[in-house]
């Protein structure tokens, strides 16, 4: 068993642990434990919303939560000897759920509160819970789906240099100006209110919290990529920006479709990661790697069909765009929700279908102009029952539709 550097009691704010991890990136955060190269050691995390989701029917949790309080990070963890320009060599060795928690969720996010890929489809709170039952997951809100997830970390990176958060906030900045007052916002800007910074007290508390980059998109850094395949067996290479690189891990999924296109969209839980790290000394500057590589692991749920819905560069009013693959990505997602609602889901249902299954989302074409093709493959074997195509039509799965109605 690694030896634990970093625990958390899911009682109590994040604030209040014995450590007391960050929920934004910058380069004054202290370390709170450091390790050395070719360590193993267990990190324990808090869900990324710091438990502010509750196992039960309602989505009015998903509808209030504060924003401005996540992701929650365990960490920064120094690694001795690391040196901006080196290559942080970091091994998943596990993860998995706590054990006092075996249960996860799944949130469509208000409109005014957070959004999403498919806001303006979805407007409203909505909420799945997911029980898990060793390597599966099934809800009580998604009957007669179960899937083989490949838990992973949704977060994870290494702090930023001064100069770095310099252009980090530099060119946020220049984004939210264009359009301040846009709903959901282009940019979560630098927001103190809700900060949680480790040890920092005082003056130096209220700077850091000022200049603090929200850890909200994927950055240099790594950050908040989202990234199925981050899961046990695959290996991150992670420039190293500050002395020591301060490693920090949160934001733990339990599955997730390529894009968690609900934003909330994997199944997030409270778990732990096993690491090994190590260093390539002036790795970063050897092989010109300015942003993480991951060398994938060979663990993946084997499915083997797959329904590939198809979306190109066309927008929600008809007008032709050029090689948009953002638009051609929601065209597919929105192409495979409609088509599932004919079994008897709700939309809802259906997006947090396509947000927490193993479900895959590729550029299948970028080069035909004017339109970008994209597709996300369902695994028709996570259903119990045939959703493929078929003379007699679609056979409903639950008549009525009621479990959706409860979990609204």
């Amino acid at each position: 068993m690694a030896a634990p550097v970093f625990q958390v009691d899911l009682d109590k704010p994040f604030d209040q642990q014995a450590k007391v991890g960050h929920n934004r990136w910058h380069p004054d955060i202290p370390a709170v434990v450091s390790v050395r190269p070719g360590d193993v050691f267990r990190v324990e995390c808090k869900d990324w919303t710091d438990g502010q989701i509750g196992n039960n029917d309602t989505a009015d949790d998903v509808r209030d939560v504060r924003l401005s309080r996540v992701h929650v990070l365990s960490g920064p963890i120094a690694v001795e000897g690391a040196a901006p320009g080196d290559l942080l060599v970091v091994d998943l060795l596990d993860i998995h759920a706590l054990d006092q928690a075996p249960w996860g969720y799944t949130g469509l996010f208000e409109r005014t509160n957070g959004g999403g890929f498919l806001t303006n489809e979805f407007p409203h709170a909505h909420k799945a819970i997911w029980d898990f039952g060793g390597i599966y997951a099934t809800s009580r809100h998604v009957p007669r789906v179960r899937f083989a997830g490949i838990i992973h970390t949704g977060q994870i990176g290494v702090a930023p240099s001064t100069a770095l958060l310099a252009k980090w906030n530099q060119r946020e900045k220049e984004l939210y100006d264009t359009d301040p007052n846009r709903i959901p916002p282009l940019v979560a800007p630098p927001y103190p209110e809700n900060a949680v910074l480790g040890p920092l007290r005082g003056t130096e508390f209220e700077r850091v919290a000022r200049e603090a980059a929200r850890t909200v998109p994927a950055r240099e850094n790594n950050g908040n990529t989202d990234i199925k395949n981050m899961t046990r067996g695959s290996r991150l290479f992670l420039p190293v920006f500050v002395s020591g690189a301060n490693l920090s891990v949160g934001d733990i999924h339990f599955s997730q479709g390529d894009g968690e296109i609900s934003f909330c969209g994997a199944i997030e839980m409270a778990g732990y990661v096993d690491f090994h790290v190590d260093l390539i000394k002036d790795g970063a500057n050897t092989y010109g790697v300015t942003s993480p590589i991951l060398q994938t692991s060979p663990l993946e749920p084997r499915y083997t069909e797959y329904l590939a819905f198809e979306g190109i560069s066309i927008d929600d009013t008809g007008k032709q765009l050029y090689m948009d693959a953002t638009m051609a990505y929601k065209r597919a997602c929105l192409n495979a929700i409609e088509y599932l609602k004919k079994f008897g889901y709700s939309g809802e249902q259906a997006c947090v279908i396509l947000g927490t299954a193993p479900v895959e989302g590729r550029i299948s074409g970028i080069v035909d102009f004017p339109n970008a093709c994209c597709t996300v493959f369902v695994p028709t074997e996570i259903f119990d029952f045939d959703i493929r195509p078929s003379a007699g039509g679609p056979q409903r799965m639950v008549e009525g539709n009621e479990l959706a109605r409860a979990s609204s």
